[in-house]
């Protein structure tokens, strides 16, 4: 069977490899850079550069305690360089994981055609299609709108911004209005709603008055418009800085435009095979809406390429585990089928005081939140909140749990590596098993 990927980002990387492995004739086809957004303008610039803030933040701590005197200088011009090559070496590595399987990689710019694929000049025939296009930056319709950077611009600034006004309420504004402000830029966050409506409003305000304290938060703010160096509200606030765009993202799904059945919002349609409107087209990753994750993507690319091949796979989103990548991290999770009622809910919350990198922020006070609710009925964990160093693997782990749809009692035999999970497992084991 002749298959086609177009993207290899998260969803058609892993998908094509999924196909090689499974021993099917495979045809990759890249129009930037190899490994999408997430490596080169996404998740892992985000990594790095708060690699770089969290290093700031342990330096100036230590500095305050007073056993270690030191005084940073900072280039963010050779951050970037550093950066830029070491995605030059991963891509290397993903294009030799992906070849490695017998996987033919072209790069160039794809487009539909009936049963072919025309890339290059050239026509491509194929069996399946796996479109995995993602998604771009969406930047609303207001006047000045060219002046705003957006997640793609970050390694082609040559200095950090003096100021900056970051248009977006979400995870991305939260992260991007982290990295600057700790590398010091005077940073504003204007929400056309609410901040961070994606975590509960404990979390929420222990990030507010510990992580980001040095950041203007304006909710419930719109803008009017964007100039070069600053941007204008429409109740009439003129802010200083340089307008960033992290307003949402929308999908590259102008490629399968009368082929298969787009969503009113332009994503891909697609079921619970990954498969479109179309027999033998499937697509997956960000083209398609849903979680914007990596790890979602890779699943769905994986799932994709597993029924092109012929294996009958079905995707489920179910506690899908998300975070801030900030000085400490911050992750949640929630069962969004639980049917709990509200008298049978149960709500833990404590201070994050174990873990790894946690025992120097304890003479600063700073040292985390951990919130846990409960089904006290059901006997299982509805949600979790939690903000610690090692928040990340916690609820990783525990996400997989719930969706597994495990008894709180199968909690009491876990023993955890210290100093890693003490603090989400304190709850669970000790406040409530």
């Amino acid at each position: 069977m002749r298959n086609i990927v177009i993207g290899s980002g998260p969803a058609g990387r892993l998908g094509s490899l999924e196909l090689g492995k499974l021993g099917e004739d495979v045809t990759l086809i890249e129009k930037n850079h190899i490994a999408g957004t997430c490596l080169n303008e996404g998740c892992m610039v985000i990594c790095a550069l708060t690699d770089i803030t969290k290093f700031i933040d342990t330096n100036n701590r230590f500095n305050n305690y007073g056993f270690i005197k030191s005084q940073l200088d900072i280039s963010y011009e050779k951050i970037v360089e550093k950066i830029v090559e070491t995605q030059e070496k991963l891509r290397a590595l993903n294009q030799m994981e992906n070849e490695s399987f017998g996987n033919n990689i072209i790069y160039g710019e794809a487009s539909i055609e009936g049963e072919t694929v025309s890339v290059n000049g050239e026509s491509l025939e194929y069996d399946n299609l796996l479109i995995a296009t993602g998604a771009r930056p969406f930047i609303p319709d207001i006047k000045g709108k060219e002046y705003g950077l957006t997640n793609k611009d970050i390694l082609k600034i040559d200095k950090v911004p003096e100021k900056l006004n970051i248009i977006g309420g979400g995870v991305i504004a939260c992260e991007i209005a982290n990295i600057y402000s700790n590398l010091g830029s005077e940073v504003n966050i204007l929400a056309r709603s609410k901040f961070l409506k994606e975590i509960g409003e404990n979390a929420k305000k222990y990030i507010l008055e510990n992580i980001m304290k040095d950041i203007n938060i304006f909710e419930n703010t719109n803008v009017k418009e964007a100039f070069k160096d600053k941007v204008l509200t429409e109740d009439g606030k003129e802010l200083e800085g340089i307008p960033f765009f992290a307003t949402g993202r929308t999908p590259n799904s102008e490629i399968a435009k009368d082929i298969v059945e787009l969503n009113p919002n332009k994503t891909i349609k697609v079921n619970e095979m990954m498969k479109t409107s179309a027999e033998n087209i499937y697509a997956a990753g960000d083209v398609t809406g849903g979680y914007l994750l990596t790890p979602v993507a890779r699943k769905e690319g994986i799932v994709a390429a597993r029924n092109m091949a012929g294996y009958g796979n079905k995707i489920s989103y179910s506690c899908i585990p998300q975070a801030l990548s900030l000085n400490t991290e911050a992750s949640f999770v929630e069962n969004e089928k639980s049917q709990c009622s509200d008298e049978d809910k149960a709500t833990i919350g404590i201070p994050g005081i174990a873990g790894p990198h946690s025992f120097w922020h304890i003479l600063s006070g700073d040292t985390g939140y951990t919130e846990v609710e409960f089904d006290k009925e059901n006997n299982k964990i509805n949600r979790i909140n939690s903000i610690s160093p090692s928040s990340g693997s916690d609820v990783a782990y525990l996400s997989y749990l719930m969706r597994m749809d495990y008894n709180l009692d199968d909690y009491s035999e876990f023993i955890e590596i210290h100093p890693s999970t003490d603090s989400n497992y304190k709850i669970i084991k000790n406040m409530w098993l």
